[in-house]
């Protein structure tokens, strides 16, 4: 017949294998054409060799190569009890199984022997389901036992995000040296500085005569920058096992001459190599937060509202309010934790100027009140450098603008009068760093700007004063940036850089409106602000809930969107923290 080109049919029966397993598994349990019994304790189970062959590398070599089992028409399994070895069977004929926690260690066991991977890997499976911080570093132990990869690196991710947890358990001290320097040394260690510490002194007594001498080694792996100066001076090192070890006494020596020389130079000084052990980076699971606290919200009343922004899901979630509202605090961190400082109440029937500090760290989220400053004030300035805050001017009881600085000693947590400024201004533009703290501009007590940059030189407790025409700033945040102290708007649009290095100013990127009684703070590499007054086109004051972020190696600014309300006058700051805590407050 003369017609078209018959085009080539591909049929595909898609039931055709599940129907197949079905009839095997039908032909085994009717004992059709089965040519082996597998034998485990007293029981038979009749198989055909062929299925077998096909389901597993073990079996192909047993039945195809030069081995006895060729010609035995019983195989016996030692070591396999006979329900999970029927279940196997089972398994390798319909493709389903169970699996318990009465039977997954012996599945696992007769799945490795018999070559069974994707059981083995179920088994691996269910066991991480199980996985807990109490149960994580046994599940290790099992893992390498039963050489199971992913189960131990489950298990090891558990034991590291849950450190805190982990570290209490009875299993830790029962880790090897090594083991446990692996944890103490991995950057991805969720925990505090100071819970490294004591982890280390409790894996050390729980043998106290065979791990003693470890404690050098182990004490090394503790990164001391990022402890706070009170528990590392207070408590470690008046530890017996500190004191019995002539290296660790060297080490927190070498810290104490640090902080006391407020000089980063006398590092190469110290008896031992240290360098490398001071400049050690924080664990890459601590994360810096940004935090706005107090400040006036919607022009209404001053706020007892402390935020924090969470970077991953964009998200702003509340923390503990402050216990009093205050009209000019001023707000600060060290050591990752958010200090609130002086200030003017409010919620009195007679408004007070105070000496009070707050403090609030995101581990505990709950506000404490610390060591009061010597003097009220509010509408004053603080910064933070190494382990001191240093608070500048500002306005005392008799509402007179004050020269006096007073500085806090977070190592012995006192306060102290240091050099008064040369000339007392209200709002400007604050920075420390490399010993020196920088003010820029203000206002007079005329409510004058100023064109002055004044400096304080921390280690000689002296003040250096000089006109510059670049300064007017009034109301403006200062932040610090790879040697460059940004000092962002204040009545104006203008953003500039000074390069501390070089003492030159650098024009930077404009804001869009000209913005003051905002606040700013680095976060990642990069400078947001949040909040303020800006003047819009018709000179008019508002108040803003603006939320920007300025990028210096592009020179752009972004908008990441609005605040919760709008604010000024108040704090905002880089906090770093291990667990957001404040999400199950």
């Amino acid at each position: 017949m003369d017609g078209p080109a018959v085009e080539v049919f591909h049929y595909e029966d898609k039931e055709q294998s599940s129907n197949l397993l079905l009839q095997l598994n039908r032909l085994r349990q009717e004992r059709i054409l089965t040519d082996v019994l597998l034998c485990s304790e007293n029981t038979e189970i009749p198989c055909h060799r062929n299925v077998l062959v096909s389901s597993s590398p073990y079996f192909r070599a047993m039945f195809c190569h030069n081995f006895i089992e060729r010609q035995q028409t019983k195989i016996n399994l030692k070591g396999i009890p006979s329900t999970i070895l029927s279940s196997v069977i089972d398994y390798v004929y319909t493709g389903l199984i169970s699996i318990s926690m009465d039977t997954v260690l012996p599945l696992m066991q007769a799945a490795s022997m018999l070559q069974y991977g994707r059981l083995f890997e179920a088994c691996s499976r269910f066991l991480q389901e199980q996985l807990s911080p109490d149960n994580c570093l046994g599940m290790i132990r099992l893992s390498e036992i039963m050489n199971c990869n992913s189960l131990k690196a489950k298990a090891k991710d558990i034991a590291m995000k849950y450190f805190s947890d982990v570290s209490v358990s009875e299993d830790l001290c029962e880790l090897s040296l090594p083991e446990l320097m692996g944890y103490l040394e991995d950057d991805g260690l969720c925990a505090e500085e100071e819970q490294v510490f004591e982890t280390l002194v409790a894996w050390i007594h729980h043998d106290p005569y065979s791990r003693r001498g470890a404690i050098s080694d182990l004490f090394k792996k503790v990164r001391l920058r990022h402890i706070h100066p009170t528990y590392l001076f207070q408590f470690i090192a008046n530890d017996p096992l500190i004191q019995s070890s002539t290296l660790c006494t060297e080490l927190i020596e070498s810290v104490r001459r640090l902080m006391f020389a407020v000089n980063t130079k006398c590092i190469g000084d110290t008896v031992v190599d240290f360098k490398p052990l001071w400049v050690a980076p924080r664990r890459y699971t601590s994360n810096d937060m940004l935090v706005v606290v107090g400040g006036r919200k919607n022009n209404e009343q001053t706020s007892r509202e402390a935020i924090v922004f969470d970077e991953e899901s964009q998200k702003w979630q509340c923390l503990t309010k402050l216990p009093i509202r205050l009209y000019k605090a001023s707000y600060v961190a060290l050591h990752s934790v958010l200090y609130v400082i002086g200030g003017l109440t409010t919620n009195t029937k007679h408004s007070q100027v105070s000496t009070t500090v707050y403090t609030l760290s995101l581990k505990t989220n709950q506000w404490r009140t610390a060591e009061p400053m010597l003097e009220p004030r509010f509408a004053h300035q603080s910064v933070s450098y190494l382990h001191f805050i240093f608070v500048l001017g500002g306005l005392g009881p008799d509402r007179r603008v004050t020269d006096s600085v007073e500085r806090y000693n977070s190592m012995f947590n006192n306060w102290e009068n240091v050099a008064p400024m040369p000339e007392a201004v209200l709002h400007p533009a604050v920075a420390a760093t490399n010993q020196r703290i920088y003010m820029f501009g203000g206002e007079d007590a005329m409510q004058n700007p100023v064109r002055i940059i004044q400096v304080y030189h921390i280690a000689r407790n002296m003040w250096s004063k000089m006109e510059n025409r670049t300064v007017k700033n009034v109301s403006a945040p200062a932040v610090i940036m790879d040697d460059k102290i940004y000092i962002i708007g204040g009545y104006t649009r203008r953003m500039i850089a000074y390069d501390t290095k070089a003492n030159r100013f650098i024009k930077c990127a404009s804001l869009k409106e000209r913005r003051m009684h905002h606040s700013a703070t680095m976060l990642n590499n990069r400078l947001y602000i949040t909040g303020g007054r800006y003047i819009n086109g018709q000179d008019i004051i508002e108040d803003s809930d603006n939320f920007e972020c300025y990028d210096p190696k592009t020179d752009t600014w972004t908008s990441k969107g609005t605040l919760p309300y709008k604010v000024f006058d108040h704090g905002s700051l880089t906090l770093t923290c291990v667990s957001q805590t404040w999400a199950k407050s």
